[in-house]
């Protein structure tokens, strides 16, 4: 319960990776802010969860890539909670494809979701953070953002852009006690990476389950990471366990990046 009486908002926190912070933060004892884009069903499972763990939770829908949503969402948290002591950057989107065969607005959906949505959520959230005097930013980037990988051009480009954006707004923050991080994960067992595997089959002419069994050869610990390792990280950063980390983008890849 190193969390207990914290308040954490997650965004993209229906699914995947978001659903496994989600749901430790509150293990950890905090109440969260689930938001979610789409699927409300599956977000107010992720509530239901975190109810029965006796923690107060608020299921938000909101686009980060729109700022206007995104400051509602926030204002939504405080009116409830009163502060917000921990955030996610979760939410975030990815196309796999030749950069010449990108479209335009694949390039922009990428960057305005996991570029400009994580602007928005920490400009949004900073402003309260800055007045508690003391805070804990997480952004999940990728080891996409430490190392370029061919038909993810887009995709490293944006997680490049968060590790950067990371280093200098803690910064910024470092003089308000704002502890700001990334973590990299790198080959997940979710929906989304799914979703990868069936187009990169598609593009390459092979099964799905030899791109699974390729992406396995290339991790040294010889598995996919589970969502729940992310979150175990995720949930160090939100604790006082952290306080003199910041600026830090650390790789939970099983040995494929080690820089």
């Amino acid at each position: 319960m190193k969390l207990k009486g914290k308040v954490a908002l997650v965004t993209g926190a229906s699914r995947g990776i978001g659903r496994a912070i989600a749901l430790r933060l509150a293990q950890e004892g905090a109440d969260v802010v689930v938001n979610y884009h789409s699927n409300f069903k599956a977000a107010n499972q992720v509530a239901g969860k975190i109810k029965k763990m006796g923690q107060r939770v608020l299921v938000v829908k909101a686009n980060v890539a729109n700022g206007d949503e995104v400051n509602k969402m926030v204002n939504s948290a405080l009116e409830k909670f009163g502060k917000i002591d921990i955030l996610v950057n979760n939410a975030g989107i990815a196309l796999v494809g030749s950069f010449i065969d990108l479209r335009e607005e694949d390039w922009d959906a990428m960057f305005n979701t996991n570029v400009k949505g994580c602007f928005f959520c920490c400009r949004a959230v900073a402003k309260h953070m800055i007045k508690q005097k003391g805070g804990k930013i997480i952004n999940i980037a990728s080891t996409c953002g430490k190392t370029g990988y061919k038909i993810l051009a887009a995709y490293c480009a944006t997680k490049f852009a968060v590790i950067g954006f990371t280093q200098s707004i803690a910064l910024e923050l470092a003089p308000y006690n704002i502890n700001v991080n990334a973590v990299c994960p790198g080959a997940v067992d979710t929906d989304m990476s799914k979703k990868e595997n069936e187009d990169l089959a598609k593009q390459q002419g092979i099964s799905v389950e030899e791109v699974g069994a390729k992406n396995i050869l290339g991790i040294p610990l010889g598995r996919l990471e589970k969502p729940e390792e992310v979150a175990g990280l995720v949930a160090f950063l939100a604790s006082d366990d952290s306080d003199y980390m910041t600026g830090q983008a650390i790789n939970i890849c099983g040995g494929v990046v080690m820089h």
